[in-house]
């Protein structure tokens, strides 16, 4: 049996059918996670014990899946891939986690993510670096690099991974795949371990745009448990893929896809835009309209700084708990106080406390104005700008990177002023709550290169439609990386 290509909906006909069973499912996903484990890493838990008790009968039924482990499990552990919460078995799930199950899909394990989801690259869990599978001299992108590389290898069909500045859609461009984040508050985030509560979404991989709408579709909804949770659209998101797009608007942002605005532009770069504009091309192909708009670069420049300005204070803020004596793997101490600083001191690594001390240094009374508050003007400043432009157009369509994943040693979680607009405009998906969905587009020495969609709040069922409509046009539907890579 080899299942790895089958979108959801085939996987689901084979089972009615009986071809296969969702145990040999099971057991084959389990047999390739422990197969590409030493190599690429996905992976901080694999299971072996087979579990699917449904209580409802869906399309789901019988289908395997994987979680980042910065989602509660009940009796599974949860390590957010940090040493401060390596023992941590939770007592309670995480909806996502409840609705999965009810549905009848079937967990294999939970995948490594950049320790506490803060970071872009994979190579920050306390269990080791996750490697992309299409080379594993590259990476794979962050912060949920084990659950795109799960996708990616064709282990399970679907992964339920956080995006909080891009920590879904860029992974998804590095390996190949899609990348969702539905609207803020379209799936309840309670279970998963806050990062940056107002940017913090609920995400996932599939390998085609079909089953990132299904499983939405399962997930959706609201919760009592989450106040941010948005009631149900009431929409069939498979039913809505299918809608024309001739006549649709969409822009693109002048200042980050004109190869004029570059100095001295890489290869690399070309030829990404390049590959951009054959997309262009093809979204006019399909009746659509493609548009490029400027928006004030001083505003662009600010998005990575205000980002990091409001996601480090919000992480410093949430994490205050991980002290040894609420949660934490406790150090020994005479006093409390010291407690808390030997088991924060050797829990963290140094890209988590270098991200808390900004936090703190962010929140000082005397500070907040000048940082704190700046930040969250250039965010309202950005998020009215996009306000204003989806009055005219239905989308932004953008590359999802500058280009291929980078090398090890080439890139790290700091600052860059090399495409610095190209490389972090996903961030604004998450200032606004747009959204916004990754989709291969092509390969740059053997190294896929993606595009990225964004729209307005509420209009989950558009933006699919066109990531639909579009990757009906590409031929990177459905791929997975050969055993020839690995």
């Amino acid at each position: 049996m080899n299942y790895r290509k089958l979108s959801i909906e085939e996987l689901h006909e084979s089972l009615e059918r009986k071809e296969f069973t969702s145990e040999d499912l099971f057991k084959e996903a389990q047999t390739l996670a422990k197969k590409y484990q030493s190599d690429i890493n996905a992976f901080v838990t694999i299971l072996d014990r087979y579990s699917c008790r449904p209580k409802k009968d869906t399309i789901l039924k019988g289908i395997p899946y994987s979680l980042k482990d910065n989602f509660s499990t009940s009796g599974i552990l949860t390590t957010a891939s940090s040493n401060i919460l390596k023992n941590y078995v939770p007592v309670y799930d995480a909806t996502v986690y409840k609705k999965l199950k009810d549905a009848g899909a079937v967990l294999i394990g939970k995948n490594v993510l950049d320790e506490l989801a803060m970071g872009g690259t994979g190579t920050t869990a306390h269990t080791g670096i996750v490697r992309n599978p299409w080379n594993k001299e590259h990476m794979i992108g962050g912060s949920s690099a084990g659950s795109c590389a799960s996708v990616a290898l064709g282990i399970v069909p679907f992964s339920i991974g956080s995006d909080t500045g891009d920590s879904v859609r860029k992974p998804a461009a590095f390996g190949g795949v899609v990348g969702f984040k539905p609207t803020y508050g379209r799936i309840s985030r309670y279970g998963l371990f806050a990062f940056a509560s107002s940017l913090d979404h609920v995400a996932l991989f599939s390998r085609n745009v079909r089953d990132a709408a299904i499983v939405t579709n399962i997930l959706k909804g609201p919760d009592s448990h989450d106040m941010t949770s948005l009631s149900d659209d009431g929409l069939d998101y498979t039913k809505s893929l299918t809608n024309s797009v001739k006549g649709k608007k969409l822009f693109y942002i002048k200042e980050a896809c004109n190869i004029n605005s570059y100095k001295n532009p890489s290869e690399m770069l070309r030829k990404t835009l390049e590959n951009f504009q054959e997309v262009i091309n093809k979204c006019e192909s399909l009746g659509m309209t493609v548009e490029e708009v400027s928006i004030d670069e001083n505003l662009l420049n600010a998005l990575y700084p205000s980002y990091m300005t409001i996601s480090c204070a919000e992480a410093t803020s949430n994490n205050s708990n991980l002290t040894g004596i609420h949660f934490g793997n406790r150090q020994d101490g005479e006093t409390y106080e010291d407690i808390m600083f030997n088991t924060r001191t050797e829990g963290f690594s140094e890209l988590i406390k270098r991200r808390f001390v900004i936090g703190s240094y962010v929140l000082q009374k005397e500070n907040q104005d000048k940082l704190f508050l700046n930040a969250c003007r250039v965010r309202r400043m950005i998020v009215d700008k996009m306000h204003e432009l989806f009055k005219t157009y239905d989308g932004l369509i953008m590359p999802a990177s500058g280009g291929v994943a980078p090398k090890f040693g080439e890139k790290t979680d700091t600052l860059s002023s090399e495409y610095l607009i190209l490389e972090n405009h996903l961030c604004i998906g998450n200032f606004g709550g747009f959204p916004s969905i990754t989709i291969p587009s092509g390969f740059i020495e053997g190294l896929p290169i993606a595009v990225n969609i964004t729209s307005n709040i509420l209009e989950d069922a558009e933006v699919l439609n066109i990531a639909y409509q579009i990757e009906s046009t590409m031929n990177y539907k459905n791929q997975i990386v050969g055993d020839d890579n690995v």
